[in-house]
């Protein structure tokens, strides 16, 4: 069986089985689809030194890369569905964008095949970016971007996301918190961040910190049954700490091990990683 199907259909049986004992009624609602719309974003940037910008996101497909230039934020929105037309409310120094009405009031059930495409472009103000998601496709290129702080949440997902480019300023913290996903992410040193949080249910998880490293960073992962891959360039100083229950650890020859540590040695900063996983796959790979 594939490991990546394997490790999603686990939290499903849990579910259905859970779903089996209880008997829960809730309304299921006929959601009409329409002709596809495509609507022009453009949100200019507020007159403050820091913005807190907040993508609220149901089901689709949500892509993020730089490129609005002097605005916050430009692209387009693509949607078939009238209750998930963007709304866009600013309020001083905080921009939220929201895919319209994220609760249908019970269960959908769509007609045709739903449309839910954001295509995004985010510009050069200092910003503390938060993305709120559903079961969605996401597609993140951060790099060149000026991000304080960076928080992700979402339920299953397949999400890519890179730093092609080095963050423009010190990032606080990067929190990712995530259910059962496939979850594929590049570039983590130009990310520049001072701790990284990433806590997940069951799926496949690909962390490489690919880029240039600027200063000692803390990466905290806690996750579920899981496959998690951490991907350190050669010549990079790295430490991980282990615990957890049932979990196989695959380390390349260039890490060292004593006990629950393994030792990656290298120059400069140095990458520290506190890991708890209940059981799974841990891979410690030097590229």
């Amino acid at each position: 069986m594939n490991r990546k199907f394997a490790l999603l259909v686990i939290p499903v049986l849990m579910i259905f089985t859970l779903a089996c004992r209880f008997t829960v009624d809730l309304p299921i609602r006929t959601i009409e689809t329409g002709p596809t719309q495509t609507e022009e974003i453009e949100v200019p940037a507020p007159d403050a030194e820091e913005v807190d910008l907040i993508f609220s996101f149901g089901a689709g497909e949500l892509n993020l890369s730089p490129g609005a230039g002097a605005a916050l934020v430009s692209g387009t929105v693509r949607f078939n569905v009238e209750q998930l037309a963007p709304v866009i409310k600013e309020d001083n120094d905080s921009v939220r964008i929201s895919s319209g009405n994220n609760g249908f009031n019970g269960i959908p059930r769509l007609r045709s095949e739903l449309v839910n495409e954001w295509d995004l472009q985010l510009g050069s103000t200092p910003v503390n970016l938060e993305v709120r998601a559903g079961a969605y496709r996401g597609e993140y290129d951060l790099g060149g971007l000026a991000l304080r702080s960076l928080i992700i949440t979402d339920g299953a997902s397949d999400v890519d996301l890179d730093f092609s480019e080095p963050n423009q300023v010190e990032m606080r913290t990067f929190r990712y918190q995530t259910g059962a996903s496939n979850v594929d992410m590049t570039g983590l040193a130009n990310a520049n961040f001072e701790r990284m949080v990433f806590e997940s249910g069951a799926g496949d998880y690909s962390l490489y910190f690919s880029g240039e490293l600027q200063r000692d960073a803390t990466i905290d992962i806690d996750s579920g049954i899981s496959q998690v891959t951490i991907i350190i360039p050669e010549g990079t100083r790295a430490e991980v700490r282990h615990r957890g229950g049932l979990v196989n650890i695959d380390a390349d020859p260039e890490w060292e091990q004593s006990g629950d540590e393994y030792i990656l040695e290298g120059d400069g900063p140095t990458l520290t990683f506190n890991i708890d996983m209940s059981a799974g796959d841990l891979q410690l790979r030097v590229r």
